[in-house]
């Protein structure tokens, strides 16, 4: 459910292992699986193209087994609705957003027991129409939203890893959840707010510290919430930010010059409300929000 970046990656990978897959898609994107099949291009997978049925309309199509959710955080509301027709008494929806109210959010559209909780790392757009550009990483994390072990995630984990994509299943999703949302207050907002990627970021020093900065404050209201993150988690996190190319930019960066919406909203903007309820101050957050929340829909029509 929605075939770009992530769910085209994803999807191509389960494809070419011989699983049933269809692509939910729309527009030049759609038009192209159908026509000539999807192409994953990915030093590290290695290069390869599928054929696979496609559709922009759910309703067309009966209850799966599956559906891996790969919509950005602002359609997903939208997508919930529109998957009801795929959900039946054994259907399993694994949400892959970035954030980490996903399951809550499809849950009100599909029904709680229907969905287990994901997360993503990996680094993966639409090059062109039908198309798909890997350039690093390939891991999945899930689990159930209330923690322990469960048969169907292990069932779901087993078929990812035969499709070649690292998977792990953690007893406490939650944490797996906010570490990301963690990393994303910077690689997400404070790289789309600077403009800036990873190697001029880090060698500045008060771009640096703004990253750390905003960081810690998510780590700050994680533990406010009761989620058990590591006392080492920003330092781990910073560590792998110093261990990246240069060129290497978060999706937001992306999304901002390529005129699209973003995802503010799930990532700097949580860290902000959430705080407020538990009284943890964010400022940090909050001026990365605010230098963006005019780009959330799109750039301003005045924008420069």
């Amino acid at each position: 459910m929605g075939s770009g970046g992530l769910g085209g990656f994803y999807g191509g990978l389960l494809a070419r292992a011989g699983e049933d897959v269809t692509f939910i898609a729309r527009g030049a994107h759609l038009e192209a699986i159908r026509g000539r099949g999807l192409t994953v291009k990915s030093q590290m997978m290695g290069d390869f193209s599928v054929s696979a049925p496609a559709t922009d309309d759910p309703g067309t199509l009966a209850p799966v087994e599956l559906v891996l959710v790969g919509v950005k955080t602002y359609d997903l509301d939208a997508a919930g609705e529109q998957m009801r027709p795929l959900v039946g008494p054994e259907t399993v929806v694994l949400p892959l957003q970035n954030g980490i109210d996903a399951t809550d959010r499809l849950a009100r559209a599909v029904g709680a027991g229907r969905v287990i909780a994901g997360v993503a790392y990996v680094a993966s757009f639409v090059e062109a129409p039908g198309v798909i550009k890997h350039t690093a990483m390939n891991r999945i994390l899930l689990g159930e939203p209330n923690g322990g072990p469960s048969p169907r995630v292990e069932r779901i984990a087993n078929m990812l890893r035969g499709a070649g994509i690292v998977c792990e299943t953690p007893t406490e999703i939650r944490v797996s959840l906010w570490e990301k949302l963690i990393v994303l207050a910077g690689t997400g907002g404070v790289m789309a707010l600077t403009r800036l990627p990873v190697g001029p970021l880090r060698d500045c020093a008060e771009a640096a510290a703004l990253f750390r900065g905003a960081m810690e404050e998510a780590a700050a209201v994680g533990r406010a919430c009761g989620v058990p993150l590591a006392e080492g988690i920003v330092n781990q996190h910073w560590d792998m930010i110093l261990g990246l190319p240069p060129a290497a930019h978060g999706s937001m960066l992306q999304d901002l010059k390529m005129g699209r919406r973003l995802e503010v909203e799930s990532l700097n903007g949580t860290v902000i409300r959430l705080g407020r309820e538990m009284g943890i101050p964010t400022p940090l957050n909050f001026a990365v929000y605010a230098g963006l929340k005019a780009y959330a829909e799109g750039p301003p029509a005045m924008a420069v």
